[in-house]
């Protein structure tokens, strides 16, 4: 697949997701949905249309004791935790992310997934990847399923970072079963740190000879983790690492890839503290909703925005309430300036021109190659 044709493609699919929502919806569904978008409409925003990015953090109980994150210190009770009647309230999506905690701590997420399924066009979970039967199992009822494991580098590396002993052989084994599977949609991220970037390109390879997606992302500080000392020491190693998975990104024939090259190019922008590459729309065309059912612009933030609550309010109320308008000032006023594929994606499908030509700039023109030169902002260290 060229450039073009995958640009292209991208415009369809938002065309065409837009088409099926309108045939599917039922008149009752349609009068919400319409009456949603006049209000919405005039913010901006319009909801009659699968154009959010939802993303559903089912709870905040884990297994794991990443050294990240820190949810794991104050986990959700299991009868507080957001219900499938809540996940019904939910409105059309065009993607959801279903995240924690550890989603598979909770046992009914085949009947979450189910739900979703009515409203979502793509779903993809992410998961440390411990609980391998019951991703095996949703997987084989639901073969269209994304899975996204999170294994933080090599075995030794792995298993420290994220402290689940024998954690790295069990997520690899996950991963190795639902290759053989066969399962269409699979692939495993990593959060890079000092401690990690060197496994960086090793683990792409490994991603790459089993034919699965590999996500990056970096070290961030907010509420959602728990943490204000997450910070990366020696910042021109880990851009160094990065610099080396673009480059092999650029090699492939996948303009996917090419476009994760660009993404791999905004986590160094955002590690060197400059603006982030493109505008955040976070709390226009996506959002988060947490385990007590509160609906928030994102992940990203120094404190939880609230826009309002899904179990005392219906989600279009609550969308176009005067509250959700004060968290969507506070979000165009943001300066966290943080580069999460939860923003960055959305961003990614609307300013499409933007990186389209970095990819045209890098692949073709500079025959395929990236520099930490071409960053003004980067100086190399002294070797003193």
């Amino acid at each position: 697949m060229n450039l073009c044709v995958y640009l292209t493609n991208i415009r369809h699919e938002q065309g065409a997701r837009r088409a099926d929502c309108e045939c599917r919806a039922d008149a009752k569904q349609t009068d919400f949905m319409e009456q949603g978008a006049r209000s919405a409409d005039k913010r901006g925003i319009n909801m009659a249309k699968r154009t959010l990015y939802g993303t559903v953090i089912v709870t905040y109980r884990c297994n794991a004791r990443c050294n990240m994150c820190d949810c794991f210190r104050d986990p959700t009770r299991p009868e507080e935790e957001i219900t499938l009647e809540d996940i019904k309230k939910l409105p059309e999506m065009a993607f959801t992310n279903i995240t924690g905690g550890e989603p598979f701590i909770r046992k009914d997420i085949p009947d979450i997934v189910r739900e979703l399924y009515k409203k979502s066009d793509r779903i993809v979970i992410s998961t440390n990847g411990f609980f391998t039967d019951r991703i095996i199992a949703l997987c084989r009822e639901f073969p269209k399923v994304g899975i996204r494991i999170s294994i933080e580098g090599l075995q030794e590396t792995n298993d420290k970072i994220r402290g689940i002993p024998d954690g790295f052989n069990r997520g690899y084994q996950t991963l190795k079963t639902l290759v053989k599977m066969k399962h269409p949609d699979v692939g495993f991220g990593m959060t890079v740190q000092d401690m990690n970037c060197e496994d960086l390109v090793p683990l792409y390879n490994i991603a790459n000879d089993m034919n699965m997606e590999f996500a990056t992302a970096t070290l961030h500080n907010s509420f959602y983790f728990r943490k204000t000392d997450n910070k990366i020491e020696n910042k021109y190693k880990v851009a160094q690492n990065f610099e080396k998975l673009i480059n092999e990104l650029l090699k492939s024939k996948s303009p996917k890839k090419w476009f994760r090259a660009y993404f791999n190019h905004g986590l160094i922008n955002y590690i060197y503290g400059n603006k982030r590459l493109l505008p955040c729309d976070m709390s226009r065309n996506a959002f988060f909703i947490d385990p007590f059912c509160d609906v928030i612009p994102c992940n990203g933030m120094e404190k939880k925005a609230v826009m309002g609550n899904l179990r005392k309010q219906s989600f279009e109320e609550l969308w176009n309430s005067p509250q959700a308008q004060e968290v969507r000032r506070c979000t165009r006023n943001c300066d966290r300036n943080c580069w999460m594929i939860g923003s960055a994606s959305p961003a990614m499908h609307k300013y499409i021109w933007v990186p389209g030509w970095w990819v045209i700039k890098h692949k073709f023109l500079k025959g395929g190659k990236y520099s930490l030169k071409e960053n003004k902002y980067i100086d190399k260290p002294s070797d003193d």
